[in-house]
């Protein structure tokens, strides 16, 4: 049954862009106004009949404002059920009025929480009466329109326009939205203590965030996928700015954050590049210039670079965006582009060009997320470094000072690669890299095999693990890959240790002239 034309609205708002126009539209179409504070105050600025929200209650807004709809003749005009005869006696006797519209956002929060605000300021933007108000009327959507966006303005205007009221299915999408919204601003504050109180497992877990863009597609055309923003303090893809380019896509999404993960695991100082495709680094460098950088990570395994994600360290200069050209790349995400490299790359219409200039943001600190049927599986990150662990050579042989450095250069990239994890590494670059696999020595034939071919395109004799380094992820169990890997030419090893048979692997090493050591932490990442 079509509802009566909307004549009474409240509005209170933290975020007034478009409010002035939307109330004065609103006020031509007869509609009375009630709001409070600073609404109140803009609304008549401009010149618009408003009434304040003390002067409905008959009670002034105390305590700094944090006490001022929280009353029965605001909460009763929002939750009263049209033509119930008993609500209908309640309001006459309580002298309550409906409220039709209710447009209220609430306290910038998250806003507060984006740019490290102190604990007193995040207490006092933590909203009460917005969410209660926005509440009540989201229940009562069947006779109230709540409004929580100034996105929303258009729509409702456009059917007050044309009918006096909006329509049930539209009161209905605006409510589904309101407490989602709640939810996600309760989630933020949530999390919030729970980090400042150090409490690591909640008894209620809350999540939520804002829509950023909706996707073509999720994993596979017949997926649905979005991506939200969860307000964290932490910069990282999700902030890019996208210069050039098709929309990124899941995958899209996916890869390049673990591109640019794993690119902060290097020093801003020093060029670095990583080279992603399906999640996993394929190639991983270090060098004294950006484009030395990413010919070392694309030696490693040109042929899985190519549809890749590539990310930089460093401004994009000419001479890199130039050799980046060359082959097929879906994404490059750097902190700067050269005017130079831009030209360059303006020519590749489909190549997306990102930039994000916190590249060397810290390790998240915030929990970690993963659905699994009727649940959550949360954790804390895998935000430990190989610089912070009590390295224990446990060989005869010493590592070289290179060696050492290339072993911890490796066991960073193993920390990114997905489980099991074998990286060879020489010189500050990866030479082969063994992802995913179900068996350790699987995952080292693998990367064995990739720096085979590596050096097969590059014309030489023997395969680049000759001299290399090797890094794993987690403690071989038997001596059998530390075997390949020093059949391969491997000449030291990096590993967490803590194996049953580790004496073994240890005497293996010792008989081969190996150097090993163990960290004592395992990276798995599955």
């Amino acid at each position: 049954m079509p509802q009566p034309a909307i004549k009474r609205a409240l509005l209170s708002v933290s975020d007034k862009s478009g409010l002035i126009d939307f109330a004065k539209a609103l006020a031509a179409h007869g509609i009375d106004l009630i709001s409070t504070g600073g609404t109140s105050a803009a609304l008549k600025a401009a010149g618009i009949p408003v009434t304040d929200v003390s002067a409905i209650t008959g009670f002034p807004e105390i305590m700094d404002g944090r006490v001022k709809t929280l009353h029965p003749k605001i909460h009763g005009g929002l939750l009263a059920m049209r033509g119930n005869p008993v609500h209908d006696q309640a309001k006459a006797e309580n002298g309550i009025s409906n409220i039709d519209l209710l447009v209220v956002n609430l306290y910038p929060f998250e806003q507060a929480l984006a740019k490290g605000a102190a604990e007193d300021e995040m207490i006092e933007n933590i909203d009460v009466g917005g969410p209660a108000m926005i509440r009540a009327a989201a229940k009562n959507h069947a006779a109230v329109t709540v409004v929580v966006e100034p996105e929303d303005y258009a729509t409702v205007l456009q059917e007050i326009t044309a009918g006096g009221n909006t329509g049930l299915a539209t009161r209905k999408r605006l409510a589904a939205k309101a407490f989602a919204r709640t939810a996600s601003y309760d989630a933020a504050i949530a999390n919030w203590f729970n980090r400042t109180n150090s409490i690591e497992s909640p008894s209620f877990f809350a999540i939520g965030g804002k829509l950023q863009q909706s996707l073509r597609y999720g994993e596979n055309p017949h997926q649905k996928a979005s991506v939200y923003r969860t307000g964290d303090q932490r910069t990282g893809l999700i902030d890019a700015m996208q210069l050039q380019g098709k929309e990124l896509s899941y995958n899209n999404f996916n890869d390049a954050d673990a591109a640019v993960e794993a690119l902060r695991e290097f020093p801003a100082g020093q060029p670095a590049c990583v080279i992603v495709k399906h999640a996993n680094p394929c190639g991983v460098a270090v060098a004294a210039s950006l484009a030395e950088a990413y010919h070392q990570a694309l030696i490693c395994d040109q042929t899985s670079a190519f549809g890749g994600i590539i990310a930089l360290n460093q401004e994009l200069d000419a001479k890199t965006a130039d050799a980046i050209s060359q082959i097929f790349t879906e994404v490059i995400i750097a902190p700067a582009a050269s005017a130079e490299a831009k030209a360059i790359l303006a020519a590749k219409k489909n190549l997306r060009l990102l930039l994000l200039k916190d590249m060397a943001a810290k390790p998240a600190l915030l929990p970690m997320v993963k659905s699994i049927a009727g649940g959550l599986l949360v954790q804390t990150p895998d935000a430990a470094s190989v610089d912070q662990f009590d390295l224990k050579v446990v060989t005869k042989r010493q590592p070289t000072a290179q060696e050492l450095a290339d072993l911890k250069f490796a066991f960073r990239v193993a920390k990114h690669v997905k489980s099991n994890a074998i990286v060879f590494a020489r010189n500050g670059a990866t030479v082969g890299i063994g992802a995913g696999q179900m068996s350790r020595i699987d995952s080292t034939r693998i990367a064995v095999r990739k720096a085979e071919d590596a050096a097969q395109v590059l014309g030489l004799p023997q395969a680049l693990v000759k001299g290399a380094v090797l890094a794993s992820d987690a403690f071989f169990p038997f001596p059998d890959g530390l075997i390949a890997a020093a059949e391969a030419g491997a000449t030291a090893i990096i590993q967490p240790g803590g194996a049953l048979k580790d004496q073994d692997v240890i005497a293996a090493a010792d008989e081969r002239g190996l150097a090993m050591v163990f960290t004592g932490h395992r990276h798995f990442r599955h």
